[in-house]
C-alpha cells in the first residue's frame, strides 16, 4: 500500500514516518511506497527504501496532482500555518491551511476511488466561554483564523465522505507537549518551551499566567491516534467523521510543579513570566475542559499525567535530569 503524509517533513510527520517504517504498515496492509511532502526537509530523515521525500509546496496543484496519480492508499494531511502565523499573515493561512486543502479534496474528487485521508484539525476550532466542557455536540465557535480555517476544513472533510469522494477522519488536536527542537510560530509554542528550554539549562518565558489551564497530549499519543485514526473501518464512523481526541488539561502552575519534582528549584528557577498580549488574545481564549468519551470508546488514548510526558521527553532527548 501507499501511505502519503502532506507536512512530512515537519517534527509530527517525521515522527509518524519513522513509526509506521518500524511498524511495517496498517491494518490495510504492509507499506510498499512512503511519499512525504513538504517545503523543507531536516538533515536528519528516516532512511528506508520505501520512503520517498517530495519537496513541494502544498498549495501547488501540479505538484498535488502529480502525486495523487500514484493513488495513495492513506493520506495523512498534516500540513498547516501554524496559529500564531495564520494570525498575523491571513492571506498565507487562507491559502495554505483553507484553499490548499479545499483543492486537495477536488483533486482527490477526480480520482476513480476514494482515499483515506487523517486530517490533523485542533481544538482551537473552539473559543470564547473557557469554563465551559467542551463535548462531542459542542458547536465549534472558534476566535483565531487558524481555528476558523480548520473549523471550515473539517466540514469539508465531512462531506466530501458522506458524497463518497474520500473517506476521512479529523482529530482535534490538543496542545502538542512537549515539542523537541526551536520555538515555532504556534502562539501554543510557549507550553513546550516552559519545559524544553529549562531542562537544556536555558532560560525561557512564559506568556500567559501560571493558573492558566491547557488541553495538551503528548508527540507519543499524537501518533497513536493518527494510526489508530487510519485504521478504523469506514462503517464505524458514520456521516460524523470528527473527534475531538482525548487530552489531559492541566494548569502551567501544576506542568512547572511536575518539571521541579522531576527536576529541581534550580531549573524551574530559568522560567520567568512575561505577558504577551498577542499570545493571550488566543490562547486565553482556548477551552481546557473536554469531554472525550466518544473518542475513547472507538480507541483513541490519552496521557496519565503531565509527569510521565515530561519523564518520557528526558527519556527521549537523553536529558540527565
Amino acid at each position: 500500500m501507499h501511505v502519503l503524509i502532506f507536512g512530512g517533513g515537519g517534527f509530527l510527520g517525521r515522527r509518524l514516518a519513522k513509526t509506521l517504517i518500524e511498524s511495517g504498515g496498517l491494518l490495510q496492509g504492509k507499506i510498499t511506497h512512503l511519499s512525504l511532502m513538504d517545503t523543507a526537509f531536516p538533515e536528519e530523515m528516516p532512511q528506508d527504501s520505501r520512503l520517498e521525500a517530495i519537496k513541494s509546496d502544498f498549495s501547488d496543484e501540479k505538484e498535488i496532482r502529480e502525486v495523487l496519480q500514484l493513488q495513495p492508499d492513506v493520506i495523512f494531511h498534516l500540513a498547516a500555518i501554524v496559529s500564531g502565523e495564520a494570525e498575523k499573515n491571513f492571506e498565507l493561512g487562507m491559502k495554505v491551511n483553507f484553499h490548499a486543502s479545499l483543492q486537495l479534496l477536488e483533486l482527490c474528487r477526480m480520482l476513480d476511488y476514494s482515499p483515506r485521508i487523517v486530517f490533523a484539525s485542533s481544538c482551537a476550532v473552539f473559543g470564547g466561554d473557557v469554563s465551559k466542557v467542551i463535548r462531542d455536540d459542542t458547536s465549534p465557535t472558534p476566535l483565531s483564523s487558524y481555528g476558523t480555517q480548520k473549523a471550515m476544513v473539517e466540514l469539508l472533510m465531512n462531506d466530501y465522505s458522506r458524497k463518497g469522494f474520500v473517506d476521512a477522519r479529523c482529530l482535534r488536536l490538543p496542545t502538542i507537549a512537549i515539542r523537541p527542537g526551536k520555538p515555532n510560530a504556534a502562539t501554543s509554542s510557549f507550553v513546550s518551551s516552559i519545559i524544553r528550554e529549562p531542562l537544556y539549562g536555558k532560560n525561557a518565558s512564559c506568556p500567559v499566567p501560571s493558573e492558566t489551564k491547557v488541553w495538551i497530549q503528548s508527540p507519543n499519543r499524537v501518533i497513536q491516534n493518527f494510526i489508530h485514526a487510519a485504521n478504523i473501518d469506514e462503517q464505524i464512523l458514520g456521516n460524523d467523521r470528527i473527534f475531538n481526541l482525548p487530552g489531559l488539561t492541566v494548569s502551567i502552575q501544576e506542568m512547572l510543579r511536575s518539571l521541579e519534582q522531576i527536576s529541581s528549584p534550580e531549573v524551574t528557577n530559568l522560567i520567568s513570566f512575561e505577558p504577551d498580549d498577542f499570545i493571550q488574545s488566543i490562547v486565553l481564549t482556548w477551552p481546557p475542559h473536554f469531554d472525550t468519551q466518544r473518542a475513547i470508546n472507538i480507541g483513541f488514548v490519552k496521557d496519565a499525567s503531565s509527569e510521565e510526558i515530561i519523564k518520557s521527553f528526558i527519556n527521549e532527548e537523553g536529558i540527565s535530569s
